[in-house]
């Protein structure tokens, strides 16, 4: 396989791109550079006008650098050589692409997955831009396969991560693949759940915290770089994210309910202190079946609407653009990635428009083939009539 596929945008706009580093934006606490400081990249997705960009070359999508980690994790990749003389090796975008004057649009941050990166869903990111939403993809330097600085540097992921992780990680292991196939109400599945994170899992736990103060040092640079510009401040803002990135969003919303006012966990355990907590604002819970029992807490401590989509045939790997190019079931799932691409895409959409753009009441969500939704009300008056 030599091609790198990118599905077509289906909004209304072109999609721009360009790249920021937080430089010694917070002390770095990670295990493996002590007295160092953090510095936070992220990438910016936002619409264009598709005249504006009429001649100009689509972004580069991955680095050669990226590629071959993502070939070292997963021991399959598209050919990068021939990628690039092909020039497929690019992505919906184009970098520096001129801005709309006048226009300003919502703002929806995402944090990837522990070990993953950046541009892991950099198909979801052009699709949403170009229906008229500005997103921006938070790195987290040594907890990614790869992050890239703008001044070329680049992070690893720490040596010995796993271990910290799940500590002992077969027991851990085994602990969180017996959560999976767990029967019960949620509010037993929860506390399943939480009982195994608290014994196996302190680190992830402990890192919840820093991925938020991550987001907030890129949220920073925007509102002072754009706070007349691009962005729609008085929407507020919506978050989501995958695996690690989701249980980040959970978080933010449920902290801090007044800056981010609706979310989405992409496919994560619910990793976190969330004990004596709620979560006042809308949220949406996508899970593949496996995982599904990893997240009731959000459907237990909700003040507000909560939404759960579970995919059909799916895996964790399989809500990422690596569905395209790694034919392995047991990662990505037995869904066609068009598919599957095209239904992550409406679902989030429809979420988005309703609680950060409020175009309409409540979303459209309807179970099919693919997908199954479960809506639940205020945890208090669930059940009630």
């Amino acid at each position: 396989m030599s091609k790198v596929p990118t599905p077509k945008p289906t909004g209304e706009y072109a999609v721009g791109m360009f790249t920021y580093t937080v430089y010694d934006a917070l002390d770095e606490a990670m295990y493996c550079a002590p007295g160092t400081k953090r510095s936070i990249p992220a990438k910016v997705y936002y619409p264009v006008s598709k005249e504006s960009v009429e001649g100009m070359e689509k972004a580069r999508y991955m680095s050669k650098e990226l590629v071959g980690a993502i070939k070292k994790n997963y021991h399959f990749t598209p050919t990068y050589e021939q990628a690039e003389k092909e020039g497929t090796n690019r992505s919906e975008c184009y970098e520096n692409a001129p801005f709309i004057e006048g226009e300003r649009f919502p703002l929806i941050l995402f944090n990837h997955g522990y070990g993953s990166f950046c541009e892991a869903h950099t198909f979801l990111f052009c699709e949403l831009a170009s229906h008229g939403y500005v997103v921006v993809s938070i790195g987290h330097p040594y907890e990614a396969m790869l992050t890239e600085l703008d001044d070329g540097r680049t992070y690893k992921t720490a040596k010995g991560i796993t271990s910290k992780c799940y500590h002992p990680v077969i027991p851990s292991v085994l602990a969180l693949k017996k959560i999976m196939k767990a029967k019960g109400s949620n509010e037993e599945l929860w506390e399943q759940f939480d009982a195994v994170q608290k014994k196996y899992n302190a680190f992830l736990m402990e890192r919840i915290p820093y991925w938020k103060e991550d987001t907030k040092a890129a949220l920073c640079y925007l509102k002072e770089n754009f706070a007349d510009r691009l962005i729609d401040w008085e929407k507020k803002i919506g978050v989501t994210g995958h695996s690690m990135g989701g249980a980040t969003a959970f978080a933010l919303c449920e902290d801090e309910p007044e800056r981010f006012i609706c979310g989405i966990n992409i496919d994560g355990g619910l990793f976190g202190n969330h004990d004596g907590k709620t979560i006042t604002v809308p949220f949406l819970q996508m899970n593949c079946e496996p995982n599904k029992t990893s997240v009731t807490r959000a459907f237990i401590s909700n003040k507000n609407v909560a939404y759960h989509a579970i995919f059909r045939d799916m895996q964790h790997i399989g809500f990422s653009d690596l569905k395209h190019f790694i034919p392995v079931k047991s990662l990505v799932g037995g869904l066609d990635p068009n598919v599957a691409h095209e239904h992550v895409c409406r679902i989030i959409l429809e979420f988005f428009d309703a609680y950060l753009k409020k175009s309409k009441e409540k979303p459209s969500f309807e179970s099919d083939d693919v997908v199954t939704f479960t809506e639940y009300g205020p945890y208090e008056t669930q059940g009630q009539e």
